[in-house]
Formats: C-alpha cells, sequence, structure tokens
C-alpha cells in the first residue's frame, strides 16, 4: 500500500458499522435520517453513503466522506454526534464500529468489504479502455500545439499521467459507488 506523507490534505471516509436491534430498525433510520443532516452541516463534509443489510440482516454499513482527516475527526469529536449517539445506542446489539480510510484504498472497499477480484478487473478494464480511447485523441490537440511534449515517451508519460489522474480522482470513485450494490452483492454472478 502507498502511503502518503500529508494525509491532512487528502480527503477521507469515515467507516461505521451499526448492528441494530431487529426491534428497532424504524426508529434507527429515522434516528439516521437525522445525523446525516447533522453531519452535512459541518466543515468539509463530501457526502454519506449507505448500504443498508439485506432481509433478515441487521447491520448497516455507512460511509461518510469528509475533504480531510481533521474535518472528520472533528465530526466524530463533536458534541453534536456525541448526543445522537446516545440516542441510538439503546437500539444497537453492539457498540459502533468506526475506521477512518485515506487514499484510492476507498474505490473497493468504501464500506470495509471487498467485492470479488473479478469484478474489480471488470470494472477497472472497462475504465480504462474507454479512456485510452478517449484521452490520446484529445491530447493530440496539445502536442501538435507543443510538439516537444508529443516526442515519443514524454507523449505517452503526459497520456499515462492523465489517464492514471481520471481514473483515481474522478472516474473510479464515482462509478465504485454508483456500483456498490453490484460490486458488493453476495452473488458472484454478473
Amino acid at each position: 500500500m502507498m502511503s502518503y506523507p500529508n494525509s491532512a490534505q487528502r480527503g477521507v471516509s469515515v467507516l461505521i458499522s451499526h448492528s441494530v436491534r431487529p426491534d428497532s430498525i424504524a426508529i434507527y433510520e429515522r434516528w439516521l435520517a437525522d445525523i446525516i443532516n447533522v453531519a452535512a452541516r459541518f466543515s468539509g463534509h463530501q457526502g454519506v453513503n449507505i448500504l443498508k443489510p439485506s432481509h433478515g440482516h441487521h447491520q448497516y454499513e455507512i460511509a461518510l466522506r469528509f475533504s480531510s482527516q481533521q474535518d472528520a475527526e472533528r465530526w466524530l469529536s463533536s458534541a453534536e454526534r456525541r448526543q445522537l449517539i446516545t440516542q441510538v445506542e439503546t437500539h444497537l446489539v453492539l457498540p459502533e464500529s468506526v475506521d477512518i480510510t485515506t487514499g484510492i484504498d476507498n474505490w473497493f472497499q468504501p464500506l470495509n468489504k471487498q467485492p470479488v477480484r473479478w469484478k474489480q478487473w471488470l470494472l477497472t478494464t472497462c475504465v480504462i479502455w474507454v479512456l485510452t480511447l478517449l484521452v490520446p485523441p484529445l491530447l493530440a490537440y496539445l502536442f501538435d500545439l507543443l510538439p516537444l511534449l508529443g516526442v515519443w515517451g514524454i507523449r505517452h508519460g503526459i497520456t499515462a499521467a492523465v489517464i492514471v489522474g481520471l481514473v483515481i480522482y474522478v472516474v473510479m470513485p464515482r462509478l465504485a459507488r454508483y456500483l456498490a450494490r453490484w460490486l458488493f452483492a453476495k452473488s458472484n454472478r454478473l
């Protein structure tokens, strides 16, 4: 795994698991809507994803995204959050599990779950395939304007850097969230 010297400048995900008492699901879901609204008002909040349990299960997985480690920690230690957690504790089977993750390791593990490898391979291949079709022709205009950048080797390095940047920062985080239901489905079938 890569390590980054200054994680304070990168986004982080707060991964929370709640095991809810079966008779408290409706109460918990109302509480969940409330705490999501409160979290959204905190500095650096960038969104939330929730995976609700399948029928007969009671484990909720919540991923809150913050722009920095400090913003995430500010939310986690806030009086507002402590008060809301106190309200829901009696409806949980176990104390909540909280983890903070950073970097690209969240693409396929936004909720501490690992999809099967073939799904990761298929999704990543599709993304890179499309980008390798689109990016080089678009960069051709830049290489025509600045011939030094179009020299063999340099052109490839720039193209690779643009594609990898798009994969890491633009496409995969959104696509993995959008396809989370398929990625994390218990069945390995397409």
